[in-house]
């Protein structure tokens, strides 16, 4: 997946009232930055790349950061980053590779947005990394050894807190942005919120699954039957069948 494999395309969508922000994680070479700008226009949302917003703050570049405080130093910087750009309304937000090594930043990412883990292989990490600058950590280093030792490390964690995995092996970069939005078959996007599931599609608006419904019809029920006994009416209460869910409110 290469970043030219991004058509110009449509004009940008317009923006949605209330849609969740993104952010995407992964390492390094899954097309995070080409995905979240393509993603950005077609929602009609803000783009941010919190690399992008380091350098921007401190005036230099992440590998003088990492030369000069090593990676605890940018770790700290990267953790006041994601803090601040995760209270950020509405944004697509494209994370650094090691973004998730920070409970914090886990708990924000997890717990403010959508969060899309963008899947690569060992072997198209290598490709999309070996003509790229600024990657202290693959500095002095077999690239193809270095990357295996990182994702041993931080695949766990990228899963731990997504909402969506979405593979981006040999895909283009329109395609994978395409396929956030549209997810499923069902043309939306399934996601964990507010400790439920939801669905989220293009419009940025939440759909409640049928099993929710159905779950709430049977605790209802079963208060309904409950509040019947207590007030000496007895006999079963029935609830009639749940209609298919629409769209709900905004997230």
């Amino acid at each position: 997946m290469t970043d030219a494999d991004a058509p110009a395309a449509a004009a940008p969508a317009e923006p949605v009232p209330g849609a969740p922000s993104v952010f995407l994680v992964g390492p390094m070479g899954s097309g995070k930055s080409a995905v979240g700008k393509t993603l950005a226009r077609l929602r009609g949302q803000r783009f941010i790349d919190s690399d992008v917003e380091i350098e921007r703050r401190t005036g230099v570049d992440i590998s003088y950061i990492f030369e000069r405080e090593g990676e605890a130093g940018f770790r700290e910087r990267e953790r006041e980053v994601i803090g601040d750009l995760t209270q950020l309304p509405g944004i697509v937000l494209a994370t650094g590779g090691g973004a998730i090594l920070l409970p914090e930043n886990r708990e924000h990412l997890a717990g403010r947005g959508v969060v899309v883990y963008l899947e690569a292989s060992i072997a198209q990490q290598v490709e999309r990394t070996q003509h790229g600058r600024h990657r202290p950590l693959l500095l002095n280093a077999d690239p193809a050894t270095r990357l295996a030792e990182l994702m041993a490390a931080r695949e766990p964690l990228y899963r731990s807190i997504a909402h969506v995995v979405v593979q981006t092996d040999r895909r283009k970069v329109q395609s994978v942005a395409e396929h956030i939005i549209e997810g499923h078959p069902t043309g939306v996007l399934a996601i964990k919120q507010n400790g439920g599931f939801g669905l989220v599609g293009r419009n940025g608006k939440v759909a409640l699954l049928n099993q929710v419904f159905n779950r709430l019809r049977t605790v209802v029920q079963s208060r309904l039957e409950l509040a019947g006994r207590r007030s000496g009416l007895g006999g079963p209460v029935g609830l009639g069948p749940v209609p298919e869910c629409g769209w709900s409110a905004a997230i």
